[in-house]
């Protein structure tokens, strides 16, 4: 079966924090995909909508199942079910994390640029926010590994916030990469908590490896989800898996504390449905994502800026650098394009790299291509 990512759904009037903008301007920014959703999964609502009833609602052994049978097929993790709880949301779920396995006070290590509600989970829950700062050289990000190993070893770090695969870089890390991260982590009984809720996005033909693959010896908490994959954050669900007895319990118990562990009714059957009958769609949406990256990397970079190669992700992130200078700040181009041409992306500073800027392809060929004419004639009339 061939699905239709071409035609653009109207999102306008449907409560959507992404389309709640004025007249004629256009969302790249926040991370949701503009495409009708697979259609088994429209189904699935359908059906227990039509119960006509909506009490509490408690997980079936399908949803774990379902959940584990996806990581088994796509990617050669075996799950154990116990291992599996069930959240509202990712950041839902590093909040909590944060609160269970932190002290007040104390610290949790990102790698900026990285998503920027990383930030406002440790800081919100009282923490202070440390960053291995990625190093970006010749138009490509790595890791500064002598620099990881120094905040590592820092008295008051006691998590370490992954992102696998990286938002907003689009990095899928190495086999060998996340080995090396585990084993400096278990050897200053860091905690790492990683964020893979990018993994299908990938580019066709590229795989991402499970942090549970790479090093199983290091005590980790994973937190996935259907909700980029399949583009249905507003149902809010997510899965947190972790393997370790003593560090599941405290982990489960602070989910269950801050009431953030109770499903919807059409979070179940939405996650069951993605995850047992959404493969191919995920592999058809993975080649348009593709070829909508493609040609926006092909004319951004006419345009003189330099897109950043990712292998994962339905996002780009693109050196702006050249529009403000090496230390500038691109706040006044993005808010300039948005005044000026009503498009609207998000500026790097938020994420915590000035001079860069995200945006969102995971949209209709159309909407690409209408994106691209609003850069290209903010781009002519900009003046920093």
């Amino acid at each position: 079966m061939k699905y239709d990512f071409d035609t653009v759904p109207d999102r306008r009037f449907s409560h959507s924090a992404k389309w709640a903008v004025k007249p004629g301007e256009l969302p790249m920014s926040v991370a949701d995909m503009d495409f009708l959703i697979a259609p088994p999964i429209v189904q699935a609502i359908q059906d227990r909508a039509a119960i006509a009833s909506f009490g509490y609602a408690e997980l079936p052994p399908a949803w774990a199942e379902a959940v584990a049978g996806w990581w088994n097929d796509r990617h050669q993790w075996a799950i154990t079910e116990k291992s599996l709880a069930f959240c509202t949301g990712v950041i839902p779920a590093l909040s909590s994390i944060v609160r269970s396995c932190t002290p007040l006070g104390g610290s949790v290590l990102v790698q900026k640029p990285v998503y920027n509600h990383f930030f406002s989970s440790i800081i919100d829950s009282g923490r202070q926010v440390v960053s291995n700062d990625l190093v970006y050289q010749d138009g490509h990000c790595s890791i500064n590994w002598d620099d990881l190993e120094k905040k590592l070893a820092r008295e008051d770090v006691a998590l370490f916030f992954l992102c696998n695969p990286h938002n907003p870089t689009g990095q899928i890390w190495t086999v060998a990469e996340l080995a090396r991260i585990g084993a400096l982590a278990a050897a200053n009984d860091v905690i790492v908590v990683s964020d893979e809720i990018h993994c299908d996005v990938t580019s066709p033909g590229m795989l991402y490896t499970p942090w549970a693959l790479a090093a199983p010896d290091c005590p980790a908490i994973i937190c996935l989800s259907a909700t980029k994959t399949f583009s249905i954050p507003g149902l809010q669900t997510s899965a947190v898996v972790v393997e370790d007895d003593q560090l599941r319990a405290k982990v489960f118990a602070g989910l269950s504390r801050d009431e953030i562990g109770e499903p919807n009714a059409f979070a179940i059957d939405a996650t069951i449905a993605a995850f047992r009958h959404g493969a191919d769609w995920v592999d058809q949406m993975r080649v348009y994502v593709q070829d909508n990256k493609d040609q926006a990397t092909k004319t951004i970079e006419q345009l003189g800026l330099y897109v950043v190669p990712s292998q994962a992700t339905y996002l780009i992130w693109v050196d702006g650098q050249s529009l403000v200078g090496q230390d500038g700040d691109l706040t006044d181009f993005c808010q300039f394009l948005r005044t000026e041409t009503g498009l609207i992306i998000n500026e790097g500073a938020i994420y915590g790299a000035k001079g860069f800027f995200r945006m969102n392809l995971g949209c209709p060929r159309s909407l690409v291509e209408d994106g691209l004419d609003r850069l290209a004639r903010g781009l002519t009339t900009w003046q920093p």
